[in-house]
């Protein structure tokens, strides 16, 4: 039994997410549909972030046994050509074969996000489906400036889905950056690990602060209250990307 890496990327559109359910499409059953039409294996691969429906990849990462004898080119090449056959907007950029001790999720020292905003009156044409799309003007200084209140070790319950599996709601949050070039605002968001629809209700709650609605005394505010109710629009899952794992 061997244990290869995997390095992903994904257009999350037609996935309820990475993580396989029952009766539903996802990127986790494509790519061991995909192992399995030519291997015969059925195999269950673990990435190292379970994106939500509609969320993109260009860095997601997975890890898969398999006891055939193979080699890391040959892997990704058949790979990618039944993920091609099958019609699934999923392709493994790169392929290495690795020790026993590495866990896809679990080895993870760091993940990076980033989250596009469209901003602009005109609707999407080329990033429809990549960006959310807000026509009012934002103030993406004011945004960044909010961001950085929200750094650090904290209780998220505010940014948190009441869905959230999670045992705690504390998370360390490293980076939150908010640049703009053109009419497009980028987020980016890095920490070890994000709760459930983190990225998204932190960029919601940001957009409220680029529109001039909240201060970043408000923001801060919202985070110390450690309740949903006091989180800005969940922003949707369009712009969300999963860029980057970063392991020790």
């Amino acid at each position: 039994m061997a244990r290869f890496r995997l390095d992903i990327e994904y257009d999350g559109r037609p996935y309820s997410g990475w993580q396989r359910q029952a009766d539903l499409p996802t990127v986790q059953q494509a790519i061991e549909d995909a192992i399995f039409r030519f291997t015969a294996e059925r195999v269950s691969i673990r990435g190292a972030g379970r994106t939500d429906t509609g969320v993109h990849a260009t860095g997601q990462v997975a890890h898969v046994d398999l006891a055939g004898s193979w080699t890391a080119d040959k892997l990704m090449g058949a790979l990618n050509a039944h993920l091609r056959l099958a019609g699934d907007p999923v392709a493994v950029f790169a392929v290495e074969a690795v020790g026993e001790d590495f866990d896809a999720r679990f080895s993870a020292s760091a993940r990076h996000y980033l989250f596009r905003i469209l901003n602009r009156r005109a609707p999407a044409a080329l990033d429809l489906g990549r960006a959310w799309h807000v026509p009012k003007a934002l103030d993406a200084e004011a945004m960044h400036a909010a961001a950085q209140t929200l750094l650090g070790r904290h209780d998220f319950t505010t940014f948190r889905s009441v869905q959230c599996q999670a045992n705690s709601p504390v998370r360390t949050l490293d980076r939150l950056d908010v640049t703009r070039d053109g009419d497009i605002v980028e987020i980016r968001a890095s920490a070890r690990s994000f709760l459930h629809n983190q990225v998204r209700s932190m960029v919601g709650t940001l957009k409220k602060a680029g529109e001039g609605a909240w201060s970043v005394a408000d923001v801060r505010a919202a985070l110390d209250a450690a309740d949903r109710a006091r989180c800005g629009q969940v922003a949707p899952p369009d712009g969300l990307f999963l860029t980057r794992v970063d392991y020790d």
